[in-house]
């Protein structure tokens, strides 16, 4: 598959004894390093969440133990690919990161306008929906394999479209409700970011063969997307080349180019800072865009784009995903490597608060809730280890609580996402980065009321199978979860599991998707609940 990542040439050795390869396995290994890899280790492989992997130190390591870090990670939060790549695979990847790292091109306004198709003119967009369905609590379901997403009615529990996107879809947005802005029909025109830089407007009135109404490539490697609050203007945030790029909302033009290349919080310059979370902050006209080798926040101003105001918030690294408080003021991020939640207040446009947590905090879209004892609190999972860790979030409130550590709670594994409802009474965990199958492929539902784990869900036996992401419906009724293959597959490799939130049983199974992962449930999405 074509990923966009040019090499400038293929590393040659000048002795026997270093390390080398054909130009044909340097490319299928340059490949599998964008898929596999890059996203921890940088395109650049100096290191971000995972370690720095320039030849430097890969070959104090060596080839044997390259190989065997590769086939079975570390204790550290690396995944174990002994059941995603082959033995020749392993070996050719612990290799390649011997090599001198390629270097990717940059892209150009230019190209990206090159690259901008309209499949639907606005002024042909429908007045009313054109299916009789309530849009309002479909899922928006990443099918990784395949380059898709899957647009499924949560009433019905139906599939109603599949939709061609970028590579190995990362998130998608759509307008939320911000304050002293209107749009109507928010959570209608979704904007989906592919891992290769692909941003995809769908449209939810339009019958599924014309949902997809435009696209734009934005950067070769990419993460995050968000759209104003006015909907006027849509942000990406790319990995490579270090850049966001504002667009038009309605038609997908590109419209600016913004370097995210600079002096760190250390004093030090960075070529590769790549733009990881991107939110529209719910009460200004402005984003929040997260600089995850800066270790900055950027409040970037879209109110005048022609005369960008950006305020940089110096934090903590490597900044990577996070979520707002229930106020929508107050912003929750993680800082993997720095073992900190990082708070950051949108008002004052400052750093609010630095938590200390426990290895590498990885909340996904992140969980608010209302614990007896602390109040309102936010949670996190763990890369690094099996906890899930809940801190105090209302400074008005409760202020002596704010900021600190309400309590933790032991998990079987380490995990990529928690999420919970403000009408339930739990929180759902994954553990999808225990190495284990049987944590690997189970969820853990924790009481919100006695902060115990009430109970463990397997939802597969099968061998290569994990369990991962967490979604409500609507109201809160149903919780969706996901069950997919790690291996890339062109066929059907996976399926949604639906409970019943309040009695935690088995309800309705979907099947006929592609490694569906991430879910994002409309109206939720639109109306903050996490």
């Amino acid at each position: 598959m074509a990923v966009g990542l040019a090499a400038s040439g293929v590393a040659v050795n000048v002795t026997a004894a270093e390390p080398t390869l054909s130009e044909a396995d340097f490319e299928q290994a340059k490949t599998i390093y964008f898929q596999r890899c890059a996203g921890c280790h940088g395109t650049l492989r100096k290191g971000a969440t995972g370690k720095n992997l320039e030849p430097e130190n890969t070959k104090k390591l060596g080839q044997e133990r390259l190989e065997k870090i590769i086939q079975y990670g570390t204790e550290g939060g690396m995944n174990n690919f002994d059941d995603i790549l082959s033995q020749e695979e392993i070996k050719l990847m612990a290799t390649y990161i011997q090599l001198e790292p390629p270097i990717p091109p940059e892209m150009s306004l230019a190209l990206m306008k090159e690259r901008h198709k309209v499949f639907v003119e606005p002024k042909d967009y429908p007045t009313k929906p054109l299916h009789g369905r309530n849009w309002e609590n479909f899922f928006l379901v990443i099918e990784r394999d395949v380059g898709k997403i899957a647009v499924i009615d949560g009433d019905k529990k139906e599939v109603v479209a599949h939709i061609p996107t970028g590579y190995a879809v990362h998130v998608l947005k759509a307008v939320e409700h911000h304050e002293g802005m209107h749009v109507d029909n928010p959570g209608r025109f979704w904007y989906v970011m592919g891992r290769d830089g692909m941003m995809t407007k769908v449209d939810l009135w339009q019958t599924p063969e014309k949902m997809k109404v435009a696209q734009t490539q934005v950067a070769y490697d990419a993460r995050d997307v968000a759209v104003s609050g006015d909907g006027k203007y849509v942000i990406g945030g790319g990995y490579w080349p270090p850049h966001f790029v504002i667009l038009d909302g309605m038609t997908m033009e590109p419209l600016k180019v913004v370097s995210a290349r600079g002096v760190n919080i250390d004093g030090e310059y960075v070529n590769e800072s790549r733009v990881a979370a991107v939110y529209d902050t719910p009460k200004a006209p402005s984003w929040l865009v997260s600089m995850k080798e800066l270790g900055q926040m950027w409040q970037v101003d879209y109110s005048d784009i022609d005369n960008l105001t950006i305020t940089k918030m110096d934090t903590a690294k490597y900044l990577h995903d996070g979520f707002f408080d229930p106020t929508g003021r107050y912003f929750q991020i993680a800082a993997n490597a720095s073992d900190k939640m990082v708070v950051v207040d949108t008002e004052t446009q400052k750093l609010e608060a630095m938590i200390d947590v426990d290895k590498k905090p990885h909340p996904g879209p992140g969980a608010n809730w209302i614990d007896p004892k602390c109040g309102p609190v936010g949670g996190t999972t763990h890369l690094g280890v099996g906890k899930v860790t809940a801190w105090g979030n209302d400074p008005v409130g409760h202020k002596d609580q704010a900021w600190k550590i309400c309590y933790e709670v032991e998990t079987d594994g380490a995990g990529v996402f928690i999420r919970t409802h403000p009408k339930s009474d739990y929180i759902w965990a994954d553990q999808t980065k225990h190495p284990e199958p049987e944590v690997q492929q189970s969820l853990q539902v924790i009481s919100k009321e006695t902060r115990e784990i009430v109970k463990t869900i397997r939802l597969t036996e099968v061998e290569g199978y994990a369990a991962v992401h967490i979604e409500f419906n609507d109201d809160g009724s149903e919780v969706w979860t996901s069950v997919w293959n790690r291996k890339d597959s062109k066929e059907p490799n996976g399926e949604i599991i639906i409970f019943d939130a309040k009695t935690l049983e088995e309800k309705a199974r979907i099947k006929g998707l592609f490694a569906p992962t991430g879910k994002f449930n409309v109206y939720n999405r639109v109306n903050h609940v996490t």
